[in-house]
């Protein structure tokens, strides 16, 4: 099967594009013959890329044009699915790997100031993407939306009205031997140490994470992720006393030293529909915390591999810091955090992938 995977532009710390690199060797281990259709990636050899990358001045015209140009080079080649990772009308399959825009506005607008609602409800990019996200889930050629998670499915379902049958649920994956538990670093120290992954800090919860820290003396956090605002973040450290407990370390090629280094990962999102960060610290064996709305929530058994908090509760995450002080350590806690990433290897995800689209392809069966 001829498949076209379509991805706008290559970060190599976002978690989208580790799911396509890994999604991509996996399906070519399969038998399918896979085609990236993008601005730029940073490829195998070997690997089949279709570069389109038209000029732009803008988000709004970056990604119209990305779109247009993207659309026309999958409408010239004969590929038997075209797979999106973009909010392009006109694909098969669409993989809702970064959410619902509109429901993501709804919970910024509910937390922002006066001041910040009348930005957000000004910024021409917006409007652009919740329209191009109509446009998609609307369009004739539709067949599935790839949802990483049943939060996002429920949020499709609500927001657009699409049918259960449309929406299959297929997790983000994980390389299980890639990402296993680790002896103890010798980065551990004597205090908790918790560990934050992702770019985007201000949507990720840095700042509820931070005054968490600042309640729960002796606990340390690295910060892993990029973030044109990370001086601002580093400043809010500094003013609430805990520079000292917090290392920002930037975007970090291999994290598996980090999460080997880690007692307990954090992420309380403002909203996330399944981080990647999230699965591989469970692959370690390393418990979570996450927010209620965040897709890996729902991979959670609180107090055995991990607990939920409230977003922007820094009180509540504080307390959960605490408990997690006392049980991340704990044998069973590891070994169950580590099981609860098992049934996501990403050999099973491709397996997953391959039957949707055979289920797909032309001359299938409904």
């Amino acid at each position: 099967m001829r498949i076209a995977l379509v991805r706008q532009r290559y970060n190599p710390y976002g978690g989208a594009e580790r799911f396509v690199e890994r999604a991509l060797a996996a399906l070519e281990r399969a038998g399918a013959e896979v085609t990236l259709i993008t601005r730029r990636w940073n490829a195998a050899p070997g690997r089949r890329v279709l570069i389109v990358d038209p000029p732009y001045l803008g988000s709004v015209w970056r990604d119209a044009g990305f779109a247009h140009a993207a659309r026309a080079a999958w409408q010239r080649g004969r590929f038997d699915l075209v797979q999106s990772h973009e909010r392009i009308p006109g694909c098969a399959v669409y993989r809702a790997g970064d959410g619902v825009h509109r429901q993501w506005l709804e919970y910024r607008v509910a937390a922002a100031s006066p001041l910040e609602r009348l930005a957000i409800g000004a910024n021409p990019y917006h409007h652009y993407v919740c329209e191009a996200e109509r446009r998609l889930f609307a369009h004739p050629s539709l067949r599935a939306v790839i949802c990483n998670s049943q939060m996002v499915r429920a949020e499709i379902q609500r927001h657009f009205g699409l049918p259960p049958e449309k929406l299959p649920v297929i997790y983000n994956g994980v390389d299980l031997e890639h990402f296993r538990p680790a002896v103890a670093t010798g980065l551990r120290g004597a205090g908790t140490r918790f560990l934050f992954v992702g770019s985007g800090f201000a949507r990720k919860g840095l700042d509820t994470a931070l005054h968490a820290l600042a309640q729960v003396p002796q606990a340390q956090l690295l910060v892993a992720g990029r973030d044109r605002d990370a001086p601002r973040f580093a400043a809010l450290a500094r003013r609430l006393g805990i520079a000292g407990r917090v290392q920002l370390l930037g975007g970090v090629d291999d994290v598996r030293p980090l999460y080997a280094a880690a007692d307990c990962f954090i992420l309380p999102t403002l909203y996330d529909p399944f981080p990647n960060a999230a699965l591989e610290a469970l692959a370690m064996g390393v418990p979570i915390i996450v927010s209620r709305r965040c897709g890996a929530a729902e991979l959670v058994r609180e107090g055995a591999n991990g607990w939920l908090c409230e977003p922007a509760d820094a009180s509540g995450l504080a307390a959960l810091l605490r408990r997690a002080a006392e049980h991340a350590r704990e044998r069973e806690t590891r070994a169950a955090a580590r099981a609860s990433a098992e049934p996501f290897a990403i050999e099973t995800v491709a397996r997953e992938l391959q039957r949707l689209y055979a289920s797909l392809a032309p001359g299938a069966r409904a």
